[in-house]
């Protein structure tokens, strides 16, 4: 059963054993996942353990089974039945043996390349899908154009998805993950906000887990981004930071006191939506002069437009790249123009939030080292007090979505949301597969 957002109690320190409590030693998402735990239970505390394994094999692989006792501060005893547990259900696989000077040979755990996602990012226009391992690599990709209609879309988008599972019939599906361009109501799992794409409303999820057979998670495209971030483990000892994904709009996902923020039905970190000019362009939320109408992509194919007093119907973010690369004046300047929104509209997230790091996801961070400048002396301008946060972009922009969407899948179905998000067993049987 799902839980609702109001049910949830207040997130509580705890340890499975007397040593320190093994979720402070592991990355921000676990500490994110604590927004989840109820008092005084050992299967919840069991579970966030879990947690911790999986990701430190996940990061250590090939690793013994004693290396992940000292690494997560559990006792040995604790390790070995968590690893026997993710063992017989498939998420790690046991390989060679490491050689020591003396004793017996501990055997090397590693995660289990076989087990896959269907990982998709979907845009207004268009949807990429991808197999995605459990390493976060991308087996195989393709982009399909999208009708605008979502009675049309989704057939269009399911056949696509049916085709990627074939074309890899020795692996084992987990799940589909989408990364969206709007927020999703975390209880409901349907999408309740996209002004850029009219999917609102719509049994997205349910549709599609019945044409796949597979288990759909659904998330903000910010947000999933982040949540592959901090798997990653490059948010490391981060506890407040935010992500600004730069696409059609601009979306942000937020993580303040280790916990990441959703909000009531999923609403919340609609930055993009804080107006910037009340007589700027008309946003597609109904409103006007929105932080997303002067930094968005969108914005700055606008403004390079306007700069050559035309209407260049074939420019598009990546195209505008390409000729501010080639020194294209209107180029250039439209990018800049972008770029000094960006630092602009961050004057509302730090006053908000105060994060320590603010990531950048999106097609202008390939040329970040020419427009990120602009970006943080815009910045640092809008600091109420103290220094600015610390900018860095995602790990591999073109892809961030993807690994989000597949990051997704992996964290709600591998550990502590295995047991308290989702009801019913897992099964990728390749049976069912086929024949659903």
């Amino acid at each position: 059963m799902k839980t609702s957002t109001k049910d949830r109690p207040k997130p509580t320190r705890m340890t499975a054993s007397k040593q320190p409590a093994a979720h402070e030693h592991a990355h921000a998402l676990r500490r994110a996942d604590l927004a989840y735990v109820r008092l005084a239970s050992s299967e919840v505390a069991r579970d966030i353990n879990r947690d911790v394994i999986l990701e430190l094999v996940r990061a250590k692989q090939p690793v013994a089974r004693m290396a992940l006792a000292r690494a997560s501060g559990l006792y040995p005893s604790t390790v070995s039945a968590i690893v026997e547990e993710l063992i017989a259900e498939g998420w790690v696989v046991e390989g060679g043996t490491q050689r020591l000077p003396r004793g017996r040979r501990p055997t090397l755990l590693s995660l289990n390349e076989d087990i896959v996602i269907l990982a998709v990012d979907v845009r207004p226009e268009q949807a990429t899908i991808a197999v995605v391992d459990l390493n976060s690599r991308l087996l195989s990709q393709k982009s399909i154009v999208l009708p605008s209609n979502v009675e049309r879309a989704l057939p269009e988008l399911i056949a696509a998805l049916k085709k990627m599972r074939e074309m890899h019939p020795g692996k084992s599906f987990e799940g589909v993950g989408l990364s969206m361009p709007g927020r999703v109501d975390p209880v409901t799992q349907q999408l309740v906000l996209a002004p850029n794409l009219r999917w609102a409303r719509h049994e997205i999820a349910g549709e599609i887990e019945t044409a796949l057979g597979l288990k759909v998670e659904m998330e903000n495209e910010a947000n999933a981004c982040l949540i592959a971030e901090i798997w990653s483990g490059r948010l490391d000892g981060v506890r407040d930071a935010v992500l600004v994904a730069i696409s059609e709009g601009i979306g942000t996902a937020l993580l303040s006191n280790g916990q990441m923020i959703t909000g009531s039905g999923g609403l919340a970190g609609e930055f993009g939506h804080v107006m910037l000019d009340p007589n700027g362009p008309a946003c597609g939320c109904g409103r006007k002069g929105c932080w997303e109408m002067f930094a968005s992509t969108r914005a700055a194919v606008r403004f390079y437009n306007e700069a050559r007093g035309e209407d260049d119907l074939t420019i598009t973010g990546s195209r505008l790249l390409n000729l501010a690369a080639d020194e294209d004046g209107a180029a250039l300047e439209a990018l800049s123009r972008q770029a000094e929104y960006l630092g602009r509209g961050l004057q509302a997230v730090t006053a908000a939030l105060s994060p320590e790091v603010i990531l950048f996801t999106g097609e202008l961070t390939s040329a970040w080292q020419r427009f990120g400048p602009i970006v943080e002396a815009e910045l640092r301008k809008q600091m109420l007090a103290g220094p600015p946060p610390k900018v860095m972009t995602t790990l591999n922009p073109e892809f961030a979505r993807l690994r989000g969407a597949a990051a997704l899948v992996l964290q709600r179905h591998s550990g502590y949301h295995r047991t308290h998000r989702h009801s019913g067993p897992r099964d990728r049987s390749q049976a069912e597969m086929t024949t659903a």
